[in-house]
C-alpha cells in the first residue's frame, strides 16, 4: 500500500492514490491538474522515506469542484454584563482526486 503525507494549506495530509480530499481553498480552475510540492513522507511497501523537512517526490491530483464549506458559529459571552455576540463564518474549500504518488 502506497501512501504520502503532504501539506497543504499549513495542515497535512495523509493521502493515497484515488482518495478524494477537501482543502483550503487552492487557486487552480475546476478540471485543471494540481501539484502539491510539499511532500513529507512516502511509504511505499515496506520502505519509508522521511523529509527533511520535504522530499522531491510529488502528489498530483485534479480539481474536481470548488465549494463553500459547513457554516461555523461564533458565540461570544461574558457573564453579568450582558454582553452576547453571536456570528457566522463559512470557509471556501476545494476536492481534489489524487491521480499520482511519484
Amino acid at each position: 500500500m502506497t501512501y504520502a503525507i503532504i501539506r497543504s494549506g499549513g495542515k497535512q495530509y495523509q493521502v493515497k492514490v484515488g482518495d478524494r480530499l477537501i482543502v483550503d481553498r487552492l487557486k487552480t480552475e475546476e478540471g485543471k491538474e494540481v501539484v502539491f510540492p510539499e511532500v513529507l513522507l512516502v511509504k511505499n511497501g515496506d520502505s519509508v522515506e522521511i523529509g527533511t523537512p520535504t522530499l522531491t517526490a510529488k502528489v498530483s491530483g485534479k480539481v474536481t469542484k470548488h465549494f463553500k464549506g459547513e457554516k461555523l458559529h461564533i458565540y461570544k459571552f461574558k457573564a453579568k454584563s450582558h454582553y452576547r455576540r453571536k456570528t457566522g463564518f463559512r470557509a471556501y474549500q476545494t476536492e481534489v482526486q489524487i491521480t499520482s504518488i511519484s
